[in-house]
């Protein structure tokens, strides 16, 4: 039964980040003023910080505010205690992320290849006030994440598509039944896709503003 419920959750939020598009909210890759439903000072700072970064173009490789809000969403959804990124870019992501975990007291782990990409997204992340809850692993992810020991609520990987499968074999096993594994950008990963789907103990759906994000229950 709460595997069920699981994945009627994922489809009511992907269907509300696409009825948010529909309706006139945030699309593509800017955000605008914080909004209104700030409900702390901790979440307009982060707004804010997301806001800002998205006036001055620091932006590349990043997901777009709907796939951003989603990424908040089901975070918050699940409790998220521990979560893990693959592709930190400037930080817009695990920023998103974060509205989450200051609500469940949990910690992202993040990991990011560029040394100079690694850099802006700290800076962020201060300037958001929550690096004390972000470790960003600069280096070979494929390598790096194979330090990792304890369990995982939320894998999300935003890094390059050929390796999206082996981050998957690599972390898969970490991932606490119930918990989730998100992909960006699948459209361009169809080894992962098809790994996904075709899983007996995961559960998978699709959403996203036109940047293909696959959700992926493992299943309890």
């Amino acid at each position: 039964m709460r595997t069920k419920w699981m994945v009627v959750v994922l489809l009511l939020a992907a269907a509300a980040t696409q009825t948010w598009a529909q309706r006139g909210g945030p699309r593509g890759r800017s955000i605008g003023a914080v909004p209104a439903q700030a409900k702390s000072d901790a979440e307009k700072r982060v707004l804010t910080t997301l806001a800002e970064a998205q006036q001055i173009g620091e932006t590349y490789l990043n997901v777009p505010v709907s796939d951003g809000r989603m990424l908040r969403v089901l975070a918050e959804s699940v409790g998220a205690k521990s979560i893990v990124e693959l592709g930190t870019s400037t930080g817009l992501s695990g920023m998103w992320f974060a509205l989450a975990l200051v609500k469940t007291g949990g910690k992202l782990t993040t990991f990011e290849i560029d040394p100079g990409r690694a850099a802006v997204a700290r800076a962020h992340f201060k300037k958001a006030g929550v690096d004390s809850f972000i470790t960003v692993i600069e280096g070979d992810a494929h390598q790096n994440v194979t330090r990792l020991k304890e369990p995982i609520d939320v894998v999300f990987i935003d890094a390059d598509k050929e390796g999206y499968l082996d981050y998957l074999t690599k972390l898969l096993p970490l991932v606490r039944p119930g918990g989730l594994i998100l992909a960006h950008n699948v459209d361009s990963a169809t080894d992962y896709v098809r790994a996904v789907t075709t899983n007996a103990d995961l559960e998978t759906v699709f959403a996203g503003e036109g940047q293909g994000l696959g959700i992926t229950l493992k299943k309890r």
